[in-house]
């Protein structure tokens, strides 16, 4: 059995307007998932899908652990769980960077699974990206938090709303400094407040929350003992980190 490799000629529905995240976890976790197509441009395997439960329906991206290239750095088949684990990290900040993500089976077996998000086409990438914008801000903190190892240009997803999303984390939470990302212009600029009030939050929930409980059963305890430590190193410098030194700080191609 092998995946469709051309693109989806039928688009499924997307998020409708009201569902909230904890419906889109439902409906991603226990619905029927059904294969429309494949994202050729993806490195690993990536299927477009819809998923539907009773009246609910939605459109959704599928990542099979067996679809997952190997990597030199990243042990093998642990991608999916590291996009789950950015998802929690992401709900703890209340933030709502990552888009809802869940971990389950499938038609190519257990994977990742997450709502697909349309995104506002007339927004050009490049300025938002070097844009001083507090949401695109968030981000880069959150970056460092899980230590995004590919943050493309092309991994934000802005809405109509304002709203900015990210997407691709399955290189994140290396116990390594890894940190490549495109948004560095906040690079040794003193954190905003909200930040620095979020991050002692999770501080607290990885060392003793659910959170810290949840990471442990997606990442390696080293794995988890270095995201804490990378949330007390921000607290503790109270800016935003430079680029590693022994480290490419920006991804490529870099949109």
């Amino acid at each position: 059995m092998t995946a469709p490799e051309s693109e989806p000629a039928v688009k499924p529905p997307s998020k409708p307007p009201t569902m909230h995240d904890e419906e889109a976890l439902t409906l991603l976790r226990d619905g029927s998932l059904e294969v429309a197509g494949r994202l050729v441009e993806a490195t690993n395997m990536t299927l477009y899908c819809s998923v539907k439960l009773g009246s609910r329906s939605a459109a959704c991206v599928y990542k099979p652990v067996r679809g997952e290239r190997p990597l030199w750095d990243f042990p093998d088949g642990t991608l999916a769980a590291r996009e789950v684990a950015a998802f929690e990290v992401s709900q703890a900040t209340g933030w709502r960077i990552v888009p809802p993500t869940v971990h389950r089976d499938g038609p190519f077996g257990p994977g990742m699974c997450q709502l697909w998000i349309d995104t506002e086409r007339e927004i050009d990438l490049m300025r938002l990206v070097k844009s001083r914008n507090p949401v695109v801000r968030r981000m880069a903190v959150f970056d460092a938090v899980v230590n995004n190892a590919d943050r493309k240009g092309g991994h934000l997803l802005p809405l109509p709303t304002g709203h900015v999303y990210g997407v691709d984390h399955g290189v994140c939470f290396s116990a390594e400094d890894k940190l490549r990302t495109v948004l560095w212009q906040w690079r040794g600029k003193p954190l905003a407040r909200e930040a620095v009030a979020v991050l002692a939050k999770l501080e607290r929930d990885i060392e003793s929350g659910s959170l810290g409980r949840r990471l442990r059963e997606l990442l390696t305890l080293a794995e988890v003992e270095a995201t804490w430590q990378r949330v007390r190193k921000l607290l503790d410098t109270g800016v935003h980190p430079y680029p590693s030194e022994g480290w490419p700080a920006i991804p490529w191609p870099p949109i």
